[in-house]
């Protein structure tokens, strides 16, 4: 008689595995959990024998078992809002205008210092409230509206508290390099040296960075500082990611598969070769459908060619208050469908599994025995209806390593 902790039976499991049939489904299945892991999943007329007086058991009624979702690409922790801005901007203002005014990202970066370390913890605890009544059980969180030592610290500390209180996991990326700040207008090279000679080493000895990300675009960082931004977290012994080619080709993603780097994220402008690049070092590609809306954007990924080449295609929401102000992963789900042409299975796909290898995560995504018991129970027909609909939330039951988690309302 196996020793389980809980049984879930009368449940569709969508396994996002390679296993045959969409979805990796197994009909009419049951799972068991053991130590936080999935110890056992398959037909239900398989379930070895277990004492039902002393294990928990979930009767499913017929309803969709799958993995917890990912958002694998997140700058959750800020103060402020810039909604005046996206007002302005519909009054026929320029970007130079809103600029002028105050606006953009320096706004942001001016209110996230002036904010305590409790105002962006209990900003940053409802967006992931939020995110969790979703069924969401992993965040990625970056810094960099702080660009100074002090303030991204903050950032990256609010992220660790989160992490330790909240049901949520939490990767806590280092972002420093996101913009060049006001007090290095046109001395982006000084602000690199900055971050790579102090800002970066400092965090990581703290154990605040999990991850090192970069802007690398014309408005942000070159390919060539953004390579020594690299070097430095190779050196530290951290995996590196980029935004990259979202404006333009400039060989962002390429140097990211240079440093075998986890994901470049955004990525319209990709050529063949950076895909090609992708393949060969089994970088993600992280699909921001969200930003690709809210700034009006006509310049598709090349989701054709990540198909041709093998690349895993992750889906998040980029959520930030400047360009994709959008706290619903089962929206971006939506959108990855209907801008992108993803398919439904690619789509879920990209929020479970391939977000997992986005954050370089290789024990949840996929259920699975020996993968962290995340999952949630949705009542659904069918998996695709997740990114069919969104706005009436059908999730019935959410379990992190194996607890039943009472949702915010």
């Amino acid at each position: 008689m196996q020793d389980f902790d809980a049984v879930w039976v009368n449940v569709q499991l969508a396994t996002m595995t390679d296993a045959a049939g969409p979805y990796g489904t197994i009909a009419d299945g049951a799972l068991a959990v053991k130590d936080g892991r999935i110890a056992w999943l398959g037909p239900k007329a398989e379930l070895p024998a277990t004492d039902v007086l002393s294990t928990p058991w979930y009767d499913g009624q017929g309803q969709w078992l799958l993995p917890g979702f990912i958002d694998c690409h997140t700058h959750l922790v800020y103060a402020g809002s810039r909604a005046n801005e996206f007002e302005m901007r519909l009054n026929g203002a320029s970007y130079q205008q809103i600029a002028e005014a105050g606006g953009g990202i320096k706004s942001t970066v001016m209110a996230t210092r002036a904010a305590s370390h409790e105002e962006l913890f209990v900003l940053a605890k409802n967006r992931l409230n939020a995110l969790l009544s979703q069924g969401v059980t992993t965040v990625e969180i970056k810094s960099g509206y702080g660009l100074d030592l002090a303030t991204e610290q903050k950032i990256l500390e609010v992220a660790a508290e989160l992490d330790r209180v909240h049901p949520v996991d939490i990767q806590k990326t280092f972002l420093g390099a996101h913009a060049v700040p006001a007090e290095y207008q046109g001395n982006a090279e000084g602000y690199m040296a900055l971050v790579v000679e102090s800002m970066l080493p400092q965090l990581a000895a703290l154990g605040l960075v999990d991850a090192v990300d970069v802007f690398c675009e014309g408005i942000g960082f070159s390919v060539e500082q953004s390579r020594r931004l690299f070097e430095k977290a190779k050196s530290l012994g951290l995996p590196v990611k980029a935004h990259a080619e979202q404006l333009s080709c400039l060989g962002g993603t390429r140097l990211v598969a240079e440093f075998s780097g986890l994901s470049a994220d955004h990525i319209e402008y990709l050529s063949e070769e950076d895909v090609k690049a992708m393949a060969a070092a089994g970088t993600v590609a992280v699909l921001l459908p969200g930003a690709y809306y809210f700034l009006r954007e006509t310049q598709q990924p090349p989701v054709a060619l990540l198909r041709q080449h093998g690349v895993p295609m992750a889906i998040s929401t980029d959520l930030n208050p400047g360009t994709s102000p959008f706290c619903n992963l089962p929206l971006m789900l939506n959108m990855a469908c209907t801008l992108f042409r993803l398919t439904p299975e690619e789509a879920l796909q990209g929020v479970t599994r391939h977000a997992a290898a986005a954050l370089g995560l290789s024990d949840r995504g996929q259920l699975a025995v020996g993968k962290k018991a995340d999952f949630a129970l949705y009542a659904i027909g069918q998996p695709a209806e997740l990114c069919y609909q969104f706005g009436v939330n059908p999730l019935r039951q959410l379990v992190k390593d194996g607890q039943v988690l009472r949702l915010p309302v």
